[in-house]
């Protein structure tokens, strides 16, 4: 069973090779990703890596979480599953409609 974990506060010069070099340490390493910015494709700071055992997961969590890399404290725990927002996915479109009705705000007598 494949555990994910959560880093936090990670160095914004960390790539993907360094992320899974540093849990290596920790047991085997399945998958290892530093997030970036959608728009400008900048670091966020947080990634996730993918651990093959449970064993290993937490194994990797008290070796590296509290771990200062780069003058950064990382931040290591088990990833909770990505939530959804509640709100109906954004689709183009319309635009306000708007007053309607029968003309202005005077009614004449």
């Amino acid at each position: 069973m494949t555990i994910k974990l959560y880093v936090g506060n990670l160095p914004f010069q960390m790539t993907d090779e360094d992320l899974h070099a540093l849990f290596s340490e920790a047991g085997e390493v399945l998958s290892a990703k530093t997030i970036t910015d959608r728009l400008t494709g900048q670091p966020r700071g947080f990634g996730f890596v993918e651990m093959s055992t449970k064993a290993e997961a937490q194994k990797a969590i008290s070796l590296i979480n509290g771990r200062t890399v780069e003058g950064r404290t990382l931040k290591v725990n088990e990833a909770k599953p990505q939530e959804k927002s509640g709100f109906a996915p954004r689709r183009g479109g319309g635009g306000g409609g708007g007053g309607g009705g029968r003309g202005g705000g005077r009614r004449g007598y």
